[in-house]
């Protein structure tokens, strides 16, 4: 055995320690004979299965000091030791790749460092490496984003003794302000940054900049610097933490004033607060001046936080007290606050103004110029205090709601009309993690229409188009003895790839208790069909694909289906036939003429298609009933509205098994535990919102009650299909409504919105609902009262007027938490101004408003019996 041959026999046995002492014989070229072979090897290691990861994980070490003791250049060298398929979970074995490096040139070793420093995926994990070849080779430390990672967690691997650590650490002075200046903070460095812990890292670094081996001033500007370029505020956090650390003395506070105003002004909240804070300190010492005061004021009075906007009305008015003389100045910015949504913001800036405006008459003309901004409470003292420029122009014209169109489905697309088509279609659903309904429908009709007409071309066009799945490798295909996923088991079918054997009896067994099980055997159903009729007698075209992209099958494209069907012979097959029933249209538009025409067929498919279009292609009742509190360990799960929904007779008797569990009774009152697919999924019950409505409740439930998240994923799209909208779906929409997370609430905005645009929203059933679901606790009024805002801020006013005069009498009068109801009536009374609408006093809101003091609920309740009041006629009597 050659000596070459000794070092490919301990990379295959995993003998890493090894390898460096059989190199160190070998001259250069029996290393570049060598090297061929290891690439070779690498080669064949990238192309094994999943099924030699072992093999893979005991070479890889071996392999990667073997091709760095063979590589002549630095590059490519650093190519090597940096690649990802040589890169298992362990860090590479750096001691031994410094033994099989150490005889090279210490330029050669500089080069190699700055190469591996530069490859920002793997520079971190490389860094014990970068450090020794650095300290060899007596070059500059590489100071890139990876090796800044690396380095902070070197260092911070030493626990309690980080200062120790830094203190002894050779590169401190060359990292230390780039852990500011880093695209993303520093992992090690974010993770421990409490500014009062002495073994995190803004005590450490303030100590070492004490001992005079840190700069004050760099770390200073490095925060300052970092806060001012933005991002979220977990991604801020360390760097206020260092700030807040190093407690700046007024007069670094002082030479930094632009830099806390720009904060102020864009920050996220927590960092202007901060900003804002330190403002106010330098005003008190009267080391701000009024007119960068006014800068700072119009920026902060700007933001929609009514806490920094109510603080920074409190630092005008402490300086007005210090400084009256500033007021030409100061009040102008006052003009920001006047547009607040607060409406008790706005009061207080007119407050503010009163107190100090003088007879300036630009001062005066200027806020006047702003007055518009206020709401109607505060309209009339504005006039009184600025004169009759500060009164809005009259407007003349009628309120007039806006709200989205009604949203049209656009019309599936035909099959492809080419086998080469299909097959591109084909692999891009299977390849997708986001196919869409008309994707998937057209790739499945297409399959089998041109399984029909020439499986063979068909099959010779698909398999090089799906040459990179798994089950079509011998290898690997022996693993599956079920059916395989989606549309895969028809493309299978097609290319005689269909598995053998039957599934393990745990995959039979195990199902969901949620309402996706269901569903999804009626899509796994038709493929199944679609599968076996391609191998025995195969469909000459579904009659079940839709013909809208939201899942709906026109009724007279179908009868001329079954009349197509009838013409060739054909007997529709089971479960084609019976979602093609699920997915017809069955409002009054619709079948005109269909029940006739279906009938007129003479069929025993077009007798049942007109008879489901009448009476027994109704959907299955939905029932309402509270469930009751449960208490765990972790917490309570307060009472809720759930529903249950019916049997549907004509299904269970009719429909094939498969349909039985998605019609047959079943209780929403649990969370749901599945997901996923929804888009195919609601395409099984198009026309059925009312049902679909009340399987999703638990997953929207989830989001109000469990601080779920992406539980109302689907409700727009629910909202958009076929079928009454019933009490399901507005219970659906209410409970969404009250979501925990902001994007959840959105959707059911947008649903809300839907069902207003399509002119199928009962205001007042959704009005009652949610009266209901804040009794109980489901729905909190401050997520209910962000939503609605949103809502009437699209320039629904009228209807979510509409909706809040349903639920407030419930609120105000219930037994309900009262915390919140006062943003829920300042955005009730925000949707009376602006629509002017006229009803009457909702019940419980005169006894609200009468209670007496300034609390919030108290000052828009009065404000909102104001509002309608001035919205409804005066009655001249008649003497």
């Amino acid at each position: 055995m050659s000596a070459t041959d000794d070092v490919l026999e301990a990379v295959r046995t995993g003998r890493t320690t090894a390898v460096p002492g059989l190199l160190k014989p070998l001259d250069a070229g029996q290393r570049r004979a060598l090297l061929a072979d290891l690439k070779e090897l690498r080669a064949e290691l990238r192309a094994s299965g999943w099924d030699r990861w072992q093999e893979r994980d005991l070479m890889s070490p071996a392999l990667v000091v073997a091709g760095a003791g063979c590589h002549t250049g630095a590059a490519a060298a650093a190519g090597w030791i940096g690649a990802r398929d040589l890169r298992r979970w362990r860090q590479h074995p750096t001691t031994i790749l410094l033994d099989v490096l150490a005889g090279r040139e210490p330029r050669w070793l500089g080069d190699l460092a700055h190469r591996l420093a530069a490859r920002a995926g793997t520079a971190a994990q490389d860094y014990p490496l970068i450090s020794e070849l650095v300290r060899l080779a007596g070059c500059p430390m590489p100071t890139t984003d990876g090796c800044v990672e690396g380095w902070a967690q070197a260092v911070g691997a030493s626990g309690n003794r980080l200062a120790r650590a830094l203190r002894e650490d050779p590169h401190l002075t060359a990292f230390a302000p780039r852990l500011f200046e880093t695209a993303e903070p520093v992992g090690s460095f974010a993770w421990r940054c409490d500014p009062d812990d002495p073994h995190h890292w803004p005590a450490a670094l303030v100590c070492l900049a004490g001992e005079g081996r840190l700069e004050r001033a760099v770390l200073l500007n490095g925060c300052v610097a970092r806060l001012l370029r933005g991002g979220k505020p977990a991604e801020l956090k360390p760097y206020q933490a260092v700030l807040r650390a190093l407690r700046p003395t007024e007069e670094e506070e002082g030479r930094r004033a632009a830099d806390w105003i720009a904060l102020t002004a864009d920050a996220p909240s927590s960092v202007a607060g901060d900003a804002q804070r330190t403002l106010a300190r330098l005003a008190a010492a009267d080391r701000l001046t009024p007119r960068m005061l006014a800068e700072m004021s119009s920026a902060a009075l700007f933001r929609p936080e009514k806490k920094l906007v109510r603080a920074q009305l409190v630092l005008i008015r402490q300086q007005l007290g210090r400084d009256p003389a500033a007021a030409p100045e100061l009040l102008p910015a006052l003009g920001e606050a006047f547009g607040h949504p607060d409406t008790d913001i706005q009061e207080r800036a007119l407050n503010l103004a009163a107190a100090h405006l003088t007879d300036d008459p630009d001062l005066r003309a200027e806020l006047a110029d702003r007055a518009h901004l206020l709401s109607p409470t505060h309209r009339a003292r504005a006039v009184d205090l600025l004169g009759p420029a500060a009164a809005p122009a009259e407007d003349t014209d009628p309120y007039r709601e806006t709200l989205p169109p009604p949203p049209v489905p656009s019309p599936l697309a035909p099959a492809p009309e080419t086998v080469q088509e299909t097959a591109e279609l084909v692999a891009a659903v299977v390849n997708s993690r986001t196919a869409t309904v008309e994707e998937f429908e057209r790739a499945l009709d297409g399959l089998v229409r041109h399984a029909h007409r020439d499986r063979a071309a068909l099959a010779e066009a698909l398999r090089p188009a799906l040459a990179g799945r798994w089950w079509l490798d011998p290898e690997q295909s022996r693993h599956y003895t079920s059916e395989l996923p989606g549309l895969e088991h028809v493309a299978a079918a097609v290319l005689d790839e269909l598995p053998s054997g039957t599934p393990p009896v745990a995959l039979l067994s195990w199902r969901s208790d949620c309402h996706h099980t269901g569903l999804r055997a009626v899509v796994g159903a038709r493929l199944d069909e679609a599968a076996r009729r391609v191998t025995t007698r195969p469909l000459p075209f579904l009659l079940a694909t839709p013909t809208v992209e939201s899942g709906s099958l026109d009724p007279h494209v179908l009868i001329a289906r079954l009349a197509e069907y009838r013409r060739l012979g054909e007997d529709p097959a089971p479960v084609d036939f019976a979602q093609a029933l699920l997915r017809v249209r069955r409002d009054a538009g619709a079948i005109v003429g269909a029940i006739t025409g279906a009938t007129a067929l003479g069929t025993p498919e077009g007798h049942r298609l007109a008879s489901w279009l009448g009476a027994a292609g109704q959907p299955a009742p939905v029932t309402r009933r509270t469930a009751s509190a449960v208490r765990y360990a972790y917490g309570a799960t307060p009472a809720r509205l759930v529903l249950d929904t019916g049997e549907r007779p004509t299904v269970l008797a009719e429909f094939p098994a498969p349909f039985h569990e998605s019609a047959g009774a079943r209780k929403t009152s649990e969370r749901c535990w599945d997901g996923g697919d929804d888009a195919l999924l609601i395409a099984v019950l198009p026309e059925d919102r009312e049902t679909l409505a009340a399987w999703w409740l638990p997953a929207v439930i989830a989001c109000a009650v469990h601080e779920g998240r992406d539980g109302t994923e689907a409700l727009p799209s629910i909202t958009a299909a076929g079928g009454p909208a019933g009490p399901a779906l507005h219970l659906a929409v209410a409970t969404a409504l009250g979501a925990r997370h902001p994007e959840d609430r959105l959707r059911a905005v947008d649903a809300l919105l839907t069902l207003a645009g399509r002119d199928e929203l009962d205001a007042a059933r959704l009005g009652e609902d949610l009266a209901e679901l804040l009794t109980l606790g489901t729905v909190k009024p401050n997520r209910l009262a962000d939503s609605l805002r949103t809502a009437a801020a699209t320039g629904a006013h009228a209807t979510t007027w509409a909706v809040l005069a349903a639920a407030l009498p419930g609120l105000l009068t219930g037994t309900g938490d009262p915390r919140g109801a006062g943003e829920l009536l300042a955005t009730a009374a925000d949707c009376v101004e602006q629509s002017g609408a006229a009803s009457p006093d909702p019940a419980g809101l005169a006894e609200a408003a009468d209670r007496g003091g300034r609390s919030r609920l108290v000052t828009q309740s009065v404000r909102l019996r104001d509002a309608l009041r001035r919205n409804r006629p005066v009655s001249t009597g008649r003497g």
